[in-house]
């Protein structure tokens, strides 16, 4: 965290005012990594999906974009089950006025026995309640273990003290809190003009569904695909920018006949985790996991899967933190939307249905099954940086980020060695042609004070791959250095060779 601000990745969202919880900025060097990642997205996603792998039924996978407003008809949020079922059970403190998951507050009691009528102390995993509640607990109870709130009996609710509480006894009965932010549409501010800000971005794309296919000649299978903001009321946001209020998507919703579902999720299963693992996350830190039958959704049918793209972050090793979820959402939400809306969201299948004697089809109306992966885009961004993550002491700096080449936000560095001599004027020619070749790639910079050092060690951080540096010799053989940054090595080529150089390793990190 202390690199992510130091380098401009990532800073608290209005930090001269003390900040605001769950909401964070993304500094120079970080609107440009989460630009890339993006980018890397939608082009694996859209432009061209899949690399050009052919789907489960052999043919090329076929995604189209849309982009939909963040405040829907309220509506939306009636068919699709939010207002009345997307809350989280919360508890509050009458003495703190703090609000807490009940599902996530955890109780220190002691060990092998009840402790009498000691007190008990709860606290929230991952936050700094947990260690000092611990302290507190080990100093009045001795040795202890943590149990849910939710296990323990209301009798004994008198003697805990909450997070961050001094006296026990200060937490409520838990109750339903809603996690959408309302807002209002029009002037007059009434309960007649409540709207909401999204909590996902799907149901923009089930809304639209019609329209997609009556506006474009797409035929099924085949997808919608949307970046965008979302935005939650998390009571208790945590774990820098995992859990926030305000976060962005990556979403496809893949529409197919019910009998095609299950390949096409395992399909897009397998695709998810290939993609993730394409830009650095592979080896032991990520994984795929399948629900179980107890954590399967509302919308999930019998038979129906759910997988999660998982990342071993930080602060959830050595378990894991979720990445991007694929599941098999049936036909839940377009049959919500018929039903609320009124409005027929069939599709007709003119390639289906029963054969006819001329050797055509009679044609099938249905409902398309959805096959949903989700991904987070700003967990995508920690988890990248995350792995990316080195601390090696022999080297000058010790902190780097080891960025994959396609995603680094800065491509590649430009130096004199020192600056005099002529050796300026040589780089800012240099600098001025790889910006004017490469800038679509991504950002180049030109750094010409303090060491040579200490300006490798601020790219290293920055997760800039190539620097290139101006020295004496280049003067007199028209060659520069080039270091790498993963290993430090370092070799002379022309300088006629450094955008084509950079171009054929830029160009393979993208495929």
């Amino acid at each position: 965290m202390a690199l992510a601000k130091r380098r401009g990745f990532i800073y608290q969202a209005s930090e001269i005012y003390g900040g605001i919880n769950g909401f964070w900025d993304y500094g120079p060097l970080g609107a440009q990594l989460k630009k890339n990642l993006r980018d890397a997205w939608w082009e694996d996603v859209v432009l061209n999906p899949c690399g050009g792998r052919p789907g489960p039924n052999g043919e090329p996978v076929r995604i189209v974009p849309l982009d939909s407003s963040i405040i829907q008809h309220p509506r939306v949020w009636e068919a699709s089950g939010h207002i009345a079922g997307f809350s989280d059970p919360m508890v509050d403190c009458r003495e703190t006025k703090q609000r807490y998951r009940f599902d996530h507050l955890l109780v220190y009691v002691a060990e092998g026995a009840d402790g009498g009528v000691k007190p008990l102390f709860a606290f929230m995993p991952d936050t700094p309640s947990e260690v000092r509640q611990r302290k507190r607990a080990e100093k009045s109870l001795g040795a202890v273990r943590s149990v849910p709130l939710a296990e323990l009996a209301r009798s004994e609710w008198a003697r805990i003290i909450a997070p961050d509480a001094d006296k026990p006894g200060s937490l409520t009965e838990p109750r339903a809190f809603n996690l959408m932010f309302r807002t209002y549409v029009g002037a007059t501010a009434t309960e007649d003009d409540v709207a909401y800000l999204r909590p996902e971005t799907a149901q923009g794309i089930f809304v639209q569904f019609k329209n997609v296919i009556d506006t474009t000649r797409v035929k099924l299978p085949f997808g919608i695909a949307q970046v965008g903001k979302a935005f939650r009321n998390e009571v208790t946001p945590r774990n820098f920018t995992f859990r926030s209020r305000e976060f962005e998507q990556m979403e496809i919703e893949f529409f197919c006949h019910a009998s095609e579902a299950r390949a096409w999720y395992a399909f897009w299963r397998d695709e998810r985790m290939r993609w993730w693992r394409s830009l650095g996350l592979a080896g032991a830190n990520l994984q795929l996991r399948e629900h179980g039958r107890d954590e399967l959704a509302h919308y999930a049918r019998e038979g129906a899967g759910t997988s999660d793209v998982e990342y071993r972050f930080p602060f959830t090793a050595p378990g894991f933190g979720e990445l991007e979820g694929v599941a098999h959402r049936a036909d839940f939400d377009l049959a919500q939307h018929q039903k609320f809306a009124r409005t027929s969201l069939e599709y007709f299948d003119a390639e289906r249905g029963e054969l006819l004697p001329n050797g055509s089809r009679r044609g099938e109306r249905y409902l398309p099954h959805v096959i949903e992966p989700s991904a987070g885009l700003d967990r995508g961004v920690l988890a990248v940086m995350c792995e990316a993550y080195r601390h090696d002491p022999s080297r000058a700096s010790p902190e780097m980020l080891l960025l994959s080449p396609r995603l680094a936000p800065i491509k590649a560095a430009i130096f004199p060695l020192v600056n005099k001599d002529g050796l300026p004027e040589v780089s800012e020619k240099l600098y001025a042609d790889v910006r004017g070749h490469l800038w679509r790639h991504g950002l180049i910079e030109h750094d010409a004070k303090q060491a040579i050092g200490k300006r490798y060690a601020r790219m290293d951080e920055a997760g800039c791959p190539f620097c290139f540096t101006i020295d004496g010799q280049t003067l007199t053989d028209q060659t520069v250095t080039v270091r790498d940054r993963d290993t430090a090595q370092q070799q002379r080529i022309a300088i006629a060779q450094v955008v084509p150089y950079l171009t054929e390793r830029l160009s393979l990190a993208s495929r």
